[in-house]
């Protein structure tokens, strides 16, 4: 009788030895990807994508925002990119720490190459903050950019500045003091962000255009979840080019959710047409 332990054994090893072949895979996927890219264009690409709408831990949920790390990273990018080597920045991220992304947002408006920012689904809050650095901003025909304007307390319960601003207008004499410490930094992070992003928006904006763009993402005139597709974004009197190459998705493809559920959408990835014949357009009369 033969003795097949070996091969219970030789399975617990392959588990272990799988994911990391599996991670390596991918690593040598996505330097391919970059170089292919970056010798097409003859730009430096740098990519700051943070996936967190299902990762979790646990039963925990784990997001991912802009912070101190990311600003290392991307300043240092910047540091080993020649002067005149033009930057492509592929962004998809739901804000995070202030600090980090004017810290990210100065260092692209300080290097002298061209930067162009791609936006291929969204880049909210500080995200965008650092999309509106960029000297072109590309995005697909339905992202979205989202409002700048400043939030305080914690990730669990924050609070917009300019709503605590306007609850502090009502008159109240039993407010404590914590209440209007509060105030105050509202008021001063709302005057901080703004001035912060005129002063981005001012070597492609007019003084007038910058201080009425700024005005309008970060003063908390829209929800800070609002979001701001093309159409809006060019009423705004922001440029935005809708010319998304392909080989931007594929890398997103790249990063994928670190997630063991089941994906909720599910599609055949290839462009192609439908094989019968096409249906009637939409009409704005159909009820």
């Amino acid at each position: 009788m033969f003795d097949l332990s070996w091969l219970f054994w030789l399975f617990i090893l392959g588990q272990f030895f799988i994911p990391l072949y599996q991670k390596q895979m991918l690593a040598v996927r996505r330097d391919r990807a970059f170089h292919s890219f970056e010798r097409k264009r003859g730009t430096r690409l740098i990519s700051m994508i943070h996936r967190q709408e299902t990762m979790s831990f646990l039963g925990f949920p784990i997001a991912r925002y802009i912070d101190i790390e990311d600003s290392e990273q991307i300043l240092r990018a910047i540091r080993l990119t020649p002067p005149e080597l033009g930057i492509d920045l592929l962004l998809h991220t739901p804000g995070g720490l202030v600090l980090a992304a004017e810290q990210i947002a100065f260092a692209l408006k300080r290097h002298k190459g061209k930067v162009t920012v791609f936006v291929p689904h969204y880049a909210m809050s500080g995200g965008a903050l650092i999309a509106l650095s960029g000297d072109e901003i590309v995005m697909d025909s339905n992202a979205v950019l989202g409002p700048v304007d400043p939030q305080l307390g914690t990730p669990q319960a924050s609070y917009a500045a300019a709503s605590i601003l306007k609850a502090l207008s009502q008159p109240n004499p039993n407010r404590d003091d914590q209440t209007l410490i509060l105030g105050d930094l509202a008021e001063k992070a709302l005057r901080q962000v703004k001035a912060t992003l005129k002063k981005l928006l001012l070597e492609h904006h007019s003084e007038v255009d910058a201080e009425r763009i700024a005005t309008a993402l970060a003063t908390g005139e829209v929800t800070h979840d609002y979001a701001l597709g093309v159409e809006e974004l060019s009423m705004l009197g922001i440029a935005v080019h809708e010319e998304m190459p392909r080989e931007l998705y594929e890398v997103m493809d790249l990063f994928p959710q670190a997630t063991q559920r089941r994906p909720g959408v599910e599609f055949i990835p290839v462009p192609y047409g439908p094989a019968g014949p096409a249906l009637p357009p939409k009409s704005g009369s159909e009820r």
